[in-house]
């Protein structure tokens, strides 16, 4: 692999950032989106999260996105403030190769740089063994698993929570 490039995102790579989302759409249980939402959509969606003053990051190769990643709100209530939850997407020519951990690194470095307390991952389907053990490795623990509440592919869907104190 050349050499990765982490990075804060910028309006011009929406078009790689779209690309990755809706294939997890399409084909993927790390969202149980079903619908791709527009590029504008997800233009609004990183704004909402820069107006918040979160991390919204590409990682890239040879000037190319592979994989983005963002925290956001855990819930709205104000004593949920210290809390948020994370998503990380990769392009699927790059999954199990390093990317993610490397950009949820950055992540949590900037979790911690806000003052944060925890992270919460909502991982979509508890055979999703892939982003499960990527959170295990960056300290993540397993706190519970939701059954069959999501219904995507003809197929009722767990969803495994994880949560790193930082």
């Amino acid at each position: 692999m050349t050499e990765l490039t982490i990075r804060p995102s910028e309006k011009t790579d929406i078009g790689a950032i779209y690309e990755i989302y809706e294939n997890e759409v399409l084909h993927g249980m790390a969202t149980f989106d079903e619908i791709p939402p527009t590029r504008d959509e997800l233009l609004e969606k990183r704004a909402q999260i820069r107006r918040l003053g979160f991390p919204h990051l590409v990682a890239e190769i040879d000037g190319r996105v592979i994989a983005y990643s963002y925290i956001s709100l855990y819930r709205q209530r104000s004593a949920y403030s210290k809390t948020v939850e994370n998503a990380i997407y990769v392009h699927p020519s790059h999954q199990g190769a390093g990317v993610g951990f490397k950009l949820m690194t950055v992540i949590l470095q900037e979790c911690k740089k806000l003052g944060l307390k925890n992270v919460i991952a909502v991982i979509g389907d508890s055979n999703n063994h892939g982003s499960i053990k990527l959170h295990k490795k960056l300290g993540f623990r397993k706190v519970g698993i939701l059954n069959e509440v999501g219904f995507k592919f003809g197929r009722w869907v767990d969803v495994v929570i994880m949560q790193k104190q930082i």
